[in-house]
């Protein structure tokens, strides 16, 4: 990714922000900024570290995996593996971009390309797997309250049908290969034709082989099971600490929020997830905080703005400058390290 497409993206981030603010300030600043100010600073802090917390258990999801591939493989690695994959994710259109760099760090830890993009494939399908069995059971215990509740639900429904549509695509993927290998080919030739592709023999091979390595490990982790039970109860616990957190910040600000009120928090904030899937914008800036916005204001109130900001801040925009710093702290650890070991080199010879 060009550095021109980086400060782009930050551009389109740092407006949107903006935006979301004037938009959640404008009817209530008063209100709002009073009740952020009065939250004790302990608390405060609990919530601002919980996105950090949140990414630090994705990066045992990765530790686990990466002890397959590199016997040695530490919970340290992991992490910031899981840190540099959430800054990413967060600084490109539709989280296009994670994945690219973790393959880079992971490799740079001492682990195969082909085997980082192996781990990367296991950590997508038990990850979307996992939150697609964890919505379905928050859809079906909430899903006629909320439904009646919202005009908006469609639009979640629509995203949940697309993120299944995902998850059955990938395991029919595994099951037929051959048939996704001539589809892959036909829409190839097809896209080449209405001169959309440059080159469609060459996105041909490159689909292909990308589906030869899913249905590979698609095998290979079928065998695992201890792993794959594992790693969905971490991510069990990641989605619980991510979409739980909403409810934290309105007791903080002395929302009246029963215990019974957590089930619905962690509903909507699921449900603000599935609605994601429409904005392809850098960390889906702006189009997750209006939804939050329209799904929260019958449970908080007022002082949903004030939730919101917090929210976004914890699970957003420390965790992406954290994941900035520690991607550029890496990368200038590696060069130097490789550097050090071509100079020894040269003086041993």
């Amino acid at each position: 990714m060009k550095k021109s497409k980086y400060v782009l993206n930050f551009l389109i981030i740092f407006l949107l922000t903006i935006g979301v603010l004037w938009f959640a300030l404008k009817d209530n600043y008063r209100e709002v900024l009073e009740a952020i100010s009065q939250i004790n600073i302990f608390s405060l802090v609990i919530i601002l570290c919980w996105g950090i917390l949140y990414t630090v258990v994705w990066g045992f999801v990765y530790f686990v995996l990466g002890r397959k591939y590199v016997h040695k493989y530490s919970v340290g690695k992991g992490i910031l593996v899981a840190f540099v994959g959430t800054f990413f994710a967060g600084i490109t259109p539709s989280s296009t971009g994670g994945q690219f760099a973790q393959a880079y760090i992971m490799n740079k830890q001492g682990m195969k390309v082909s085997d980082a993009a192996s781990l990367l494939w296991a950590d997508f399908i038990i990850y979307q797997t996992t939150m697609m069995i964890y919505v379905t059971i928050l859809f079906l215990l909430r899903f006629g309250y909320y439904s009646a509740q919202s005009a908006w639900f469609n639009v979640i429904l629509l995203g949940y049908a697309v993120n299944a549509i995902v998850i059955l695509a990938l395991y029919t993927m595994a099951l037929f290969p051959k048939v996704y290998i001539r589809l892959a080919g036909f829409f190839a030739r097809l896209l080449g034709k209405l001169h959309i592709l440059k080159n469609p023999e060459k996105t041909r091979d490159s689909w292909n082989l990308q589906m030869t390595s899913f249905t590979k490990e698609i095998k290979s982790l079928s065998t695992d099971i201890k792993r794959i039970i594992i790693c969905a109860l971490i991510n069990t616990v990641r989605l619980t600490l991510l979409f739980s957190l909403p409810y934290f910040i309105g007791l903080a600000l002395h929302i009246p929020l029963g215990i019974s009120s957590l089930l619905d928090v962690i509903a909507l904030s699921s449900f603000v997830t599935m609605a994601n899937s429409f904005i392809p914008i850098p960390g889906a800036s702006g189009g997750t905080e209006v939804v939050f916005n329209l799904l929260f204001t019958g449970l908080m109130g007022t002082l949903t703005s004030a939730v919101m900001i917090l929210w976004r801040f914890s699970t957003y925009h420390i965790v992406l400058l954290l994941g900035g710093i520690c991607f550029m702290g890496a990368k200038n650890y590696y060069i130097r390290k490789e550097s050090k070991g071509k100079e020894d080199s040269i003086q041993i010879h």
